[in-house]
């Protein structure tokens, strides 16, 4: 497949993924009314076009490399972590574990296609140095972490661990600067208080995603 073929064959895949996510979001329901939260709407149309875009965006990025699977599978459960973490404020196990599960299958099969077993130590590394970086941040004073932000930050870990040091650095670091602007944002324009509690999630991936795309 050409380069062309492959991004436009992956954006109409995510667009499909983002047409979906939003109904198996629905699966996920809040567990309690949250207090201080600012549930958003998510509609199908908009993450259709957001699955469109980060879709492309891998494919364009990574090209035919083994590891583009894996890259779009947890893309895919993502879409769907973003959509329930925007209307229900929380990050459900089952999908973080299918992302990690998913990730981490495909990357292996990725190893073994490329004849490089030597970078799922470095995946595994990332995933394990992610978590215990959240865990200390989720247990600072005032933090708003919540332990669903570490498990999911566990693993996004191993995708952007076998993608390199670098990777992995820019990985953790993008989500806290692309979240303290839209907080920012949000409060110079009155559309939030400095007690409303606000999803973590969608950072996290989009940090994932952007750190992909510059690796």
């Amino acid at each position: 497949m050409t380069p062309v073929g492959l991004v436009t064959a992956a954006a109409v895949l995510g667009a499909l993924v983002g047409l979906a996510a939003p109904r198996v979001a629905r699966a996920f329901p809040p567990t309690t009314p949250p207090a201080t939260g600012a549930p958003l709407s998510a509609g199908p149309v908009g993450v259709a076009v957001v699955g469109a875009v980060v879709f492309g965006g891998l494919a364009a990025a990574r090209g035919p490399d083994p590891a583009l699977p894996a890259l779009l599978l947890v893309a895919a459960v993502g879409l769907v972590l973003v959509v329930v973490d925007l209307t229900s404020l929380r990050l459900p196990d089952p999908l973080v574990g299918a992302a990690a599960l998913g990730g981490g299958t495909a990357l292996t099969g990725a190893a073994v296609a490329a004849g490089t077993p030597g970078r799922l130590p470095l995946a595994l590394a990332g995933s394990a140095l992610s978590f215990l970086l959240y865990v200390v941040l989720a247990l600072l004073p005032r933090s708003r972490l919540g332990f669903g932000d570490v498990k999911l930050a566990a693993a996004l870990g191993l995708p952007l661990g076998w993608l390199g040091w670098p990777t992995l650095w820019l990985g953790l670091f993008l989500p806290h600067l692309l979240n303290g602007v839209l907080v920012l944002a949000l409060l110079t324009a009155g559309r939030v208080r400095r007690d409303t509690a606000l999803p973590f999630g969608p950072a996290l991936l989009t940090g994932a995603w952007l750190a992909t795309l510059l690796a």
